[in-house]
């Protein structure tokens, strides 16, 4: 762990980037029934009730200390 972070001590040097990387994953969901619209005094209803549609990853690429150094 020591040697993770000393990567962040180091000076910035823009032709040898610390890239991080970052991922998550998600779960797509659909609705089964339509949503009742919102009526004056009531807000909009929806069944808890739902359809797995899929997974997707997310995936997010960033220079830490080009971001620091700004």
């Amino acid at each position: 762990m020591e040697a993770v972070l000393e990567v962040y001590q180091k000076p910035y040097d823009p032709d040898l980037p610390a890239i991080c990387m970052d991922e998550s994953s998600k779960q797509l969901l659909k609705e089964v029934r339509a949503p009742i619209p919102a009526k004056p005094g009531k807000p909009e209803r929806f069944d808890i009730e739902y359809e797995r549609n899929g997974t997707c990853n997310i995936f997010m690429f960033f220079d830490e200390l080009a971001i620091q150094n700004q």
